[in-house]
């Protein structure tokens, strides 16, 4: 009786020639829930990749420190000090009445100004959107302005000695167009640090993707 192994061993060796196995596809790369791409290896195994950096969730309006409002109203008196000094200065050398007058004026319009500083800080916002950040500040005349992230040139961070004693710091957003410059005051240290590296690896990110 012939061998059935045999057999098969002589119909596979006198047909047509063997098509070699394939290697298994790898399966295209599949996001999952935290973000990380996947990818299956060779033998099914997941392989997880580095996540890529996507665009900021919308953060909604963002106050500045109220410890500000020191930094605005010590600025307000130093300035207010100086112009009515030279003022009086002027009324004492040439003997000029109207120099007292306006300086009595520019003192009263200091004193309503600094009544209003705080309301004034709690008017300053900022919001990081999908693709732009966008700033605004003032109470009757308010001002918003939107930065783009892949127009930032320039991300850098200032202190005065009054903002540097409070452990506050100004962020100052450099573009190519002069209108667009912004300048976020009255930032914890810490904040300022940690958004001035996230701006700018977002404009490096969106840089390269033009």
């Amino acid at each position: 009786m012939p061998d059935p192994l045999a057999h098969e061993h002589d119909v596979e060796g006198d047909g047509a020639p063997s098509v070699p196995a394939r290697e298994p596809i790898a399966a295209p790369p599949v996001p999952d829930v935290a973000g990380e791409v996947r990818a299956e290896g060779p033998a099914g195994a997941a392989v997880t990749a580095a996540p890529a950096r996507t665009a900021p969730d919308d953060t909604g309006w963002r106050r500045v420190s109220p410890k500000y409002v020191v930094v605005e109203v010590v600025g307000s008196l130093i300035g207010t000090a100086v112009l009515v000094g030279g003022l009086l200065i002027v009324n004492a050398l040439f003997d000029l009445t109207w120099a007292v007058w306006i300086a009595v004026a520019v003192g009263i319009a200091a004193l309503i100004g600094i009544a209003f500083e705080p309301r004034r800080v709690r008017s300053i916002g900022y919001r990081l959107r999908a693709d732009d950040l966008v700033f605004r500040r003032g109470i009757m005349f308010q001002r918003q302005v939107a930065v783009p992230y892949g127009r930032m040139q320039l991300v850098d961070i200032t202190r005065g000695p009054v903002a540097r004693a409070l452990g506050l710091a100004d962020l100052r957003f450099v573009t190519a167009a002069a209108a667009t410059a912004v300048t976020l005051p009255g930032l914890p240290l810490e904040d300022a640090e940690s958004l001035r590296d996230e701006l700018v690896a977002l404009a490096e990110t969106r840089r390269a993707g033009l």
